[in-house]
């Protein structure tokens, strides 16, 4: 038996059952309850009238494409939409007032389902039957005043809420949320174009390798990341014009989250994918009448594009530039004076063979949103600590430590991230992602780093080649890769799994 199809068959059953059945025609105030429909050219508007829920047309076709959808109540125009349920299926509306059978509507279903139906009785859409709490004949879905639509038993339980299940647009109160467990999180998707809602190239969420960073991924490739997370709880931003952003970050032993919340007062600001995959913040200028980019990301430049300015090299946020790290220079100088910079930088001057005391360091580069494809070293390290582990092995080429300052439930004080590849999408940022800097020691020869301030960690002699583990005190140099592996395998003691591979699976994106 097609179990699928069987499911399918009985959510368009319940659908028709409520649609046949005898009750009113839309639904009063900012609730839609079981035995209530709502219709085309009908809404629900939140109480105290910042959103509204109902169908849109998002551009001018023909016949008109309608959509199910959440928008500002206040904003004029077009509605600006923050999520839309049919992305993929839209209702053509060209139901005439003389046509017979059902008309296209939203029901609340017995079992507490919304259900999306068209004008032949089809399902468009539906919610999908809550996993959570008891379903109600006398339930109902409430559109909030902060644009959750929720479903909620007659005990005000919360059945299925539209938070969980974003579209490309991040408003205030909205998580991006991912499990420690599973892996899995919140994905956001942008719009295929400015007037089709079916999802895009372009998605965002937190890297389910590392889970203290976020990824924007063209298709499966990253496109764009943010810095990685510090430790810092909350971040201020002024953005001017009576508008302050505050980001928090919560880590517990369930999952990761970000949200953000906007001062008092501040005009409705939002942060949105759009279809040529630009991660923006816009605020509603009144007196425009439009909105207002306050910053995009990857942004004009295109140095800040993931991995754009090679392996080794990073792109100068402030200059929009690409630069070496300190001790390299262009692997290719005519590509790299001709804009090109796929190839990176190279050292100037090689390392010393394995074991060779004094003959190289690590040199400090602050500012820094620290490289891509690190290791998590776990176990609360001291700052000499997380140095110590990376001078310990030959393969490591920079290492970086952060002072969580005990925002971890997990009783987590620090963090110690290890390099053992190329150095890739680095970058000196400046400006209001300043906050998000860390200091970066990158391993260089003693020559190679000039006039500035080197850290030296001398190890114990190594006869074997740079490629192995030389232990800090032990006799014998096991395999680097050994060793990496067991760092690996003490995260995943701690609830960390760690993932190098960086492209989301398709299971991720649900």
């Amino acid at each position: 038996m097609d179990l699928s199809r069987s499911a399918t068959c009985t959510v368009a059953a319940v659908a028709v059952v409520c649609l046949m059945l005898p009750r009113p025609c839309a639904p009063a105030g900012d609730q839609l309850a079981v035995g209530e429909l709502l219709l085309l050219g009908k809404s629900v508007v939140s109480d105290g009238g910042a959103f509204a829920l109902g169908f849109f047309v998002p551009d001018d076709a023909t016949p008109a494409r309608q959509y199910l959808g959440i928008w500002y109540n206040n904003i004029p125009g077009r509605p600006t939409v923050v999520w839309v349920a049919n992305r993929e299926t839209p209702l053509f509306a060209n139901r005439t007032s003389s046509s017979s059978g059902p008309a296209p509507a939203l029901a609340l279903a017995n079992d507490s389902t919304l259900v999306l139906s068209g004008a032949d009785g089809g399902v468009l859409w539906t919610s999908g039957v809550p996993s959570v709490g008891t379903s109600s004949s006398s339930s109902s879905a409430v559109l909030r005043n902060d644009g959750n639509l929720v479903v909620r038993s007659p005990n005000g339980t919360a059945l299925w809420q539209s938070f969980d299940h974003p579209t490309d647009t991040l408003i205030p109160g909205m998580k991006v949320r991912m499990s420690h467990r599973t892996l899995r999180g919140d994905i956001f998707v942008s719009w295929k174009s400015p007037g089709d809602p079916a999802p895009g190239s372009f998605s965002y969420g937190v890297d389910p390798g590392t889970y203290i960073q976020l990824l924007l991924w063209n298709g499966t490739r990253p496109y764009w990341r943010s810095p990685v997370w510090t430790g810092i709880a909350v971040t201020t931003n002024y953005i001017g014009a009576g508008t302050v952003i505050y980001t928090a970050v919560v880590d517990t032993t369930e999952e990761i989250s970000t949200a953000f919340t906007v001062s008092d007062g501040a005009s409705p600001t939002r942060y949105v994918i759009t279809s040529s995959g630009e991660f923006q913040v816009v605020s509603w200028n009144g007196t425009a009448s439009a909105w207002a980019t306050l910053d995009s990301w990857p942004g004009s430049s295109g140095c800040s594009r993931y991995g754009y300015c090679g392996a080794y090299g990073y792109c100068d946020v402030m200059a929009a530039a690409c630069r070496c790290l300190d001790g390299f220079e262009p692997a290719n100088a005519a590509e790299w004076s001709d804009g090109r910079f796929e190839q990176g930088c190279r050292r100037k001057e090689a390392l010393p063979p394995c074991g060779v005391l004094d003959g190289e360091g690590f040199l400090p580069m602050p500012s820094m949103k620290v490289p891509d494809k690190f290791l998590l070293e776990g176990g609360n390290r001291s700052a000499e600590e997380c140095a110590a582990r990376c001078a310990a092995n030959c393969s490591c080429v920079a290492y970086a430590y952060a002072d969580l300052q005990s925002s971890s439930a997990k009783g987590e004080v620090s963090r110690c991230l290890v390099w053992v590849g190329d150095l890739v999408d680095t970058q000196m940022i400046g400006g209001r992602m300043a906050v998000n800097g860390e200091t970066l020691y990158l391993r260089v020869a003693v020559a190679a780093a000039a006039s500035r301030g080197i850290r030296r960690q001398p190890r114990k002699k190594c006869k074997q080649k740079r490629t192995e583990n030389c232990a800090a005190g032990g006799s014998k140099c096991p395999d680097a890769h050994m060793h990496f592996l067991f760092m690996v395998l003490q995260a995943q003691r701690q609830g960390k799994k760690n993932q190098l591979n960086r492209e989301p699976k398709q299971a991720d994106r649900v």
